[in-house]
């Protein structure tokens, strides 16, 4: 099995996986600050029809290249609240 890595390296349309091995979506964006290392969570696509979800950092659990694994199953991931972006700045 691969090594996980730093949620620095996560990227854009990596599989996101739930506790029971369900695929859950994809992550759109990653949320947080970089230049304090402080990871608030994800923005995961879940289809072109519904909204994203946002997934909170405290349930993520080991990220590998290509996929991360939540602590948590399909049930509690379709009642994540949806995403909402913060406002555009000035």
């Amino acid at each position: 099995m691969p090594d996980p890595v730093s949620w620095f390296l996560v990227e854009r349309g990596w599989k996101v996986l739930g506790s029971d091995g369900a695929e859950l979506g994809k992550v759109e964006e990653t949320l947080g600050d970089e230049n304090a290392d402080i990871f608030d969570g994800l923005e995961v696509a879940i289809s072109l029809l519904d909204k994203p979800r946002y997934v909170p950092a405290e349930v993520v659990g080991e990220i590998f290249v290509g996929e991360l694994y939540l602590t948590i199953g399909r049930e509690r991931f379709d009642g994540l609240d949806e995403y909402d972006q913060p406002p555009a700045k000035p």
